[in-house]
């Protein structure tokens, strides 16, 4: 894509929203050049497709936007990963990658991390709740969940920070256009994060513990004695992308969710006062502006959907994001209200491939809420720094979310 698509793209992804409404008024399907794609942007057709994985596949679904140079490959080529992750496969192979997310991410085991949360989340406000002032993607909502997710993988704390960095730096190179040297160190980052999880793979073979680590590794693992290369390549790919989708997700929800609900002052006020809201809140944040806008499927044979002829192989782009603001299912969908009655959302997908985590992603946002809410009631966005939107449809959130009191 050259500099006036990536140009466009940008302006796409920063504000989909606009673009949402087009295809929901439209006859059909629209294509979006930007997006190389058929966009699905009405509740009930988001829902068929995500039905019927036979005919939608999953191939692809987190195809990149930039293509990186050959010096990042091979830099890549030096690593591990590179195996089919649970997002991007369908049938008995998905469900094989599946099964111990489903298991690791248990309601049991989230209730058990629940504690630890607690303990973070006070923790990490506490570092600035007296400063009258914080940047809180870099002090709270990049920190937390990646400190959650790796205490339900078995990580040490001291190599949480490495594992986050690489995979915000892998979202980075795959859906970012950089510079030839930034992507190398790009790449860099993201090997030197799969190294720590392929140690952590051999050591959880030769000596398994209660954690998710180990249920992966003995899902991989065909024989007893060392790894072979391929399945440490199997499991790095597995646990990369647990724990990108682990911690990107929540922490875009976070700054998402806290952003609108700034916006919204009387919104924010209420939930001051009716702290037993929040759950509510959450929701209504996942639909109005979710993390997560979307993923690609693809055709896996001719067909027609909401009146538009697909050939096989046609690339569409899911969008859970407009689903979210279709006036068909949710009343008033352009007016962000907590006290909205509860309905059903796809913010956290449907079907075969709903997200495993997302009690654990609700949990840490409603940890969040109420520890802002209690903590620091004057909680104001700071006039002096507009927001701005990160450029993706894979983890939308504020680049920096700049917070007075």
């Amino acid at each position: 894509m050259d500099r006036t698509g990536l140009g466009r793209l940008d302006e796409v992804q920063r504000d989909p929203y606009p673009l949402y409404g087009r295809a929901r008024a439209a006859e059909g399907l629209l294509h979006v050049p930007e997006l190389d794609a058929w966009l699905v942007a009405r509740d009930g057709d988001v829902r068929e497709v995500l039905r019927r994985p036979e005919d939608f596949s999953s191939a692809g679904a987190l195809r990149p936007d930039v293509m990186p140079s050959p010096a990042a490959f091979a830099v890549l080529a030096t690593g591990f990963g590179g195996r089919p992750v649970v997002v991007g496969t369908d049938g008995e192979e998905h469900q094989r990658l599946r099964a111990p997310l489903v298991r690791g991410l248990s309601p049991a085991r989230v209730a058990a991390v629940l504690p630890y949360a607690a303990e973070r989340a006070a923790a990490l406000v506490e570092e600035f709740a007296a400063d009258g002032r914080v940047e809180l993607m870099a002090a709270y909502a990049r920190r937390l969940p990646g400190e959650v997710v790796g205490r339900i993988v078995g990580l040490d704390p001291a190599d949480v920070p490495a594992v986050v960095h690489g995979g915000h730096r892998a979202e980075e190179l795959l859906f970012r256009p950089l510079p030839e040297k930034e992507q190398i160190a790009a790449a860099e980052d993201t090997v030197a994060g799969q190294r720590v999880l392929d140690r952590y793979a051999r050591e959880r073979h030769r000596d398994p513990r209660p954690d998710l680590c180990s249920e992966i590794v003995a899902s991989v693992a065909a024989a007893p004695g060392e790894l072979t290369a391929d399945e440490r390549h199997e499991v790095v790919s597995h646990l990369q992308n647990l724990v990108i989708a682990g911690h990107l997700t929540t922490t875009a929800l976070i700054g998402t969710t806290v952003l609108h609900l700034l916006r919204h002052p009387s919104q924010w006020e209420l939930l001051c006062a009716e702290p037993e809201r929040i759950p509510a809140a959450v929701e209504e944040a996942a639909r109005y502006d979710t993390a997560l806008q979307g993923f690609r499927r693809v055709t896996t044979r001719p067909l027609t959907l909401a009146g538009t002829e697909l050939p096989a192989g046609a690339s569409l782009f899911v969008a859970f994001g407009a689903a979210g603001r279709d006036g068909a299912r949710h009343p008033r969908p352009d007016t962000f209200d907590i006290t909205r009655p509860p309905g059903r959302h796809l913010a956290f997908g449907h079907g075969p491939h709903a997200c495993p985590g997302a009690q654990l992603a609700r949990e840490q946002l409603r940890l969040t809420l109420l520890e802002l809410t209690r903590r620091l009631p004057g909680l104001r966005l700071a006039g002096d720094r507009p927001v701005v939107m990160r450029p993706t449809m894979i983890h939308r959130s504020p680049q920096e979310l700049h917070l007075t009191w």
